[in-house]
């Protein structure tokens, strides 16, 4: 049995964090699944779209700060105030 590739396996833990994440922005925020409305649907759906292009790498958003990102995702997640992160929608 082969080793698992520890950056590789990072990598993937990452990407389905962001994935995760931003499926959780739309049913929280775009939804308001819950009665939330502490985010604009339309800023919610653009925070999900760059969630998801970052957990795809899409080039275009190789200036966004990947490790705030996976920050963000995690408070989103555990809802420990994802508002004060530097990506949350202003």
């Amino acid at each position: 049995m082969k080793a698992p590739n520890c950056k590789t396996a990072l990598y993937e833990a990452q990407r389905a964090l962001l994935l995760d994440a931003a499926s959780l922005v739309r049913r929280r925020y775009v939804r308001a699944a819950g009665g939330d409305h502490s985010l604009a649907p339309e800023a919610a759906e653009r925070l999900a779209n760059i969630l998801e292009g970052l957990a795809r790498a899409e080039p275009a958003l190789d200036k966004l700060d990947r490790d705030e990102a996976i920050a963000l995702a995690h408070r989103l997640i555990d809802d420990d105030h994802p508002e004060n992160s530097r990506m949350w929608p202003a």
